[in-house]
């Protein structure tokens, strides 16, 4: 059974994690325990109903502002698929929040107000989503309740968004009107949607293909460990372990090792103990080569057919996570799949307004959730892909070096 990881983003009170309840409470996953606590503390409302954004705002602060702050996580599964879904925040200080939470996304549902429409905040996460280069958008037209279910209503919203859509070229959107509150398309189909045709919000959930977005064409295989039993029955055993980004391995094939670029075969290839023919993505496994090489933790072993660059200059777009500024000449560890490096900022070309995309020049540094565009020099050559051709080997975090604290989420150009 595989995995979708699924983020909400919207503006503040869209309904974001009031969707993520009634997701959970009408697919029948939420546990006896928790629905106990969620009627205890639903009780001051004055209809009595449950209140079902309690489900993901675990935050004190977050209840008593009736906001999210965090980025909460939710598991739960179906017979069809199990599912991670990220609740992010829709304030705009809290950029670094919702980056963190879509980037391992396969799926983003932008929330959008039926009453309000297309609003500043909802270009702001379809930028983030195009950024993020996420395969998969739902635009989920929430509160149709408050509209009288209106098909014009969900109509016009299209067209605006789809406008919007165009510019960023975002591509696989689907719009579903809802009423996360009532329960109207979510879980099951909606009486009084009756003109909309098209899937539930976990139907598509359920049937969306997250198969066709695994790269099977460019073999990156980063290595985590190397194994040597050094015993006397496994003497000269020399296995490397890990688990396969993207593309396919089989036995024989011609693989070179980066950054050293020395070439060897597929000797053997195993997964769970068990010798197979052929691996893929996002399989792990063990694999031995024909030569004797001095390979190691972080580095990459890759076919020749599609080889990633190798450089130790970077051009990023980065968002920026902590509080101290980032500043040229600022040096951090720059860590990409298994492969960390030491790594020197050569300059802040500029500062991408997430709102508007226009991009300002005439910068010094960035602060807190901005989002710039960077060059970086590694101490060590680095093999690496462009993100918005390979996401698996083309995204990186930078590290403060004394405090050990992620600092910075990178998209390498």
């Amino acid at each position: 059974m595989d995995i979708l990881r699924f983020i909400t983003a919207g503006s503040v009170d869209d309904g974001k994690s009031t969707l993520i309840g009634r997701l959970l409470f009408d697919s029948k996953s939420i546990l006896i325990d928790q629905m106990e606590a969620l009627e205890k503390q639903s009780r001051n409302k004055e209809d009595g109903e449950i209140d079902l954004a309690l489900l993901t705002d675990g935050l004190r602060a977050e209840r008593e502002q009736g906001i999210t702050i965090d980025v909460a996580y939710k598991y739960f599964s179906t017979p069809n698929r199990k599912f991670i879904i990220a609740d992010a925040p829709g304030h705009i200080q809290y950029t670094r929040n919702m980056v963190t939470g879509a980037s391992n996304a396969s799926l983003i549902i932008i929330l959008i107000d039926a009453r309000q429409g297309v609003v500043e905040q909802t270009r702001r996460h379809s930028i983030i989503a195009s950024l993020l280069n996420i395969p998969h958008i739902v635009v989920a037209i929430n509160k149709m309740d408050l509209v009288d279910f209106s098909q014009d209503v969900f109509n016009n919203i299209v067209i605006d968004y789809a406008n919007t859509a165009r510019t960023l070229h975002l591509k696989d959107i689907t719009y579903i009107p809802i009423s996360a509150l009532k329960g109207d398309n979510i879980v099951d189909r909606s009486a009084r949607l009756s003109w909309y045709e098209g899937d539930t919000l976990l139907e598509l959930l359920e049937k969306v293909e997250v198969e066709k977005d695994l790269n099977l064409t460019h073999a990156r295989l980063p290595v985590q460990y190397v194994i040597r039993p050094q015993t006397e029955e496994l003497h000269d055993y020399r296995g490397y372990a890990g688990k396969i980004i993207s593309g396919i391995y089989k036995k024989g094939d011609q693989i070179t090792i980066l950054p050293a670029g020395t070439t060897s075969r597929i000797k053997s290839l195993e997964i769970g103990g068990i010798e197979v023919k052929e691996a893929f993505a996002p399989q792990s496994v063990v694999m031995q080569l024909e030569d004797d090489l001095d390979i190691s933790r972080g580095d990459l072993i890759v076919q020749d057919n599609h080889k990633p660059t190798v450089s130790q200059d970077l051009e990023v777009l980065l968002c920026w996570m902590d509080a101290k500024p980032l500043v040229r000449g600022n040096r951090y560890l720059l860590q990409i799949n298994s492969r960390t490096v030491k790594s020197v900022v050569k300059e802040i070309v500029y500062r991408l307004d997430v709102n508007t995309l226009e991009k300002n020049e005439s910068i010094q540094q960035a602060g807190l959730n901005d989002v710039v565009k960077v060059r970086i020099r590694t101490a060590a050559p680095l093999p690496f892909d462009s993100y918005q051709e390979l996401r698996v080997n083309g995204g990186a975090i930078l590290i403060d070096e004394t405090s050990n604290v992620t600092v910075g989420a990178c998209m390498i150009q």
